[in-house]
């Protein structure tokens, strides 16, 4: 996180760990309103890997799950990085700014990625750089959302994943219908972020997470690494994995999954009310199927506190599990997932 960005938020409110705002003072409150009203939030959590040079795209093309043709000046893109055996090491979001790629990705991950898929540069005419404390990233959520987007520009993107690009270099991304990223220089942040908080609610990043999760975005984190292939967590349903394209790390695998109708685990939003011990649902949580017994049926991807109470989830299961509805949070005798529409269809091994 920018220094000076770090300190205008603490300055107002904020509590800061690790580079991440987790809330404002009450983050009961916050997490209660963010289904009412509009919010504003800091995504520092998120961090960015910055691909420049002549070769970027074909660089990409050669190492992600998604066309990186279809990402340009006004579209972004859902994507994934495998290892050669197409388990995932990363989601990302991926856009440009009509000179650069940039790819958002958990922060916790970002050195690791970076580092990754500079050893593979090579030859190619690419630089790699970390663009994080260069860009702040804000988020906002909420009925008013386009509204308040209009005060900062005249431009805003029309569908989902649309990018449009403002004077003083002030980007924006509409993930959804009411809900948008900008990503703007550090010197026109505070000044932006006050215009905002007039009419919008600081939160912190839990609830971006929660807006995640409720959207069925996965997030790959460190404790999820190398689980799963791409059609697991849902990503060629959000466009994140193109079968047309040439090969990547894991691409054969992945294909294969898809041709020979090979998945028997997809993710779903699932909610769940833990014993009232203090424990906390989180990625990396193994599932089990009562019917099966002692061996896993599943693992949480993402998890955040629901403003209902209890946590929600996006949760890998056996699509058999799902239609026995005995799928249980870290034993078999823990308690019960319910399982929540997501905003898009999942599949049944049957129907791929």
């Amino acid at each position: 996180m920018n220094p000076t960005w770090q300190a205008y938020l603490q300055d107002r409110g904020a509590t800061v760990e690790d580079g991440r705002v987790v809330h404002y003072g009450n983050p009961s409150a916050e997490l209660a309103g963010v289904q009412s009203a509009t919010v504003i939030a800091d995504l520092s959590h998120l961090g960015l890997i910055q691909f420049s040079g002549e070769d970027a795209q074909s660089f990409l093309q050669g190492q992600l799950t998604c066309d990186v043709r279809q990402v340009d000046f006004s579209s972004a893109l859902y994507g994934g990085y495998c290892n050669p055996k197409g388990r995932m090491l990363a989601s990302f979001l991926l856009c440009h700014d009509n000179s650069n790629y940039l790819m958002q990705l958990p922060l916790e991950l970002q050195p690791v990625i970076q580092k990754r898929l500079s050893m593979y540069v090579l030859r190619a005419k690419v630089r790699v750089a970390d663009r994080n404390e260069a860009l702040v990233r804000i988020g906002v959520a909420g009925n008013k959302a386009e509204a308040l987007i209009a005060i900062v520009s005249s431009e805003i993107p029309a569908g989902e994943l649309g990018v449009t690009h403002g004077a003083g270099g002030v980007s924006i991304i509409r993930l959804a219908q009411d809900r948008f990223e900008l990503l703007l220089p550090p010197g026109l942040a505070q000044e932006i972020w006050q215009r905002l908080s007039e009419d919008a609610v600081a939160v912190g990043a839990p609830v971006w997470d929660w807006l995640e999760i409720r959207a069925g975005i996965p997030r790959i984190t460190a404790a999820t690494q190398e689980q799963f292939v791409p059609q697991m967590v849902n990503l060629e349903m959000i466009g994140g994995v193109s079968f047309q394209k040439g090969c990547y790390p894991g691409q054969e695998i992945v294909a294969r999954s898809k041709y020979l109708g090979k998945i028997k685990r997809r993710m779903y939003l699932a909610h769940v009310e833990p014993p009232s011990d203090q424990r906390v649902v989180g990625a990396g949580d193994e599932l089990f199927d009562v019917d099966v017994g002692e061996q896993s049926s599943g693992m949480v991807v993402n998890a955040a506190a629901s403003p209902e109470g209890g946590f929600d989830m996006l949760a890998v299961l056996q699509t058999s599990s799902v239609e026995s509805g005995s799928i249980r949070w870290g034993h078999t005798d823990g308690p019960p997932l319910g399982i929540m529409p997501l905003p898009y269809s999942v599949p049944h091994l049957e129907n791929q």
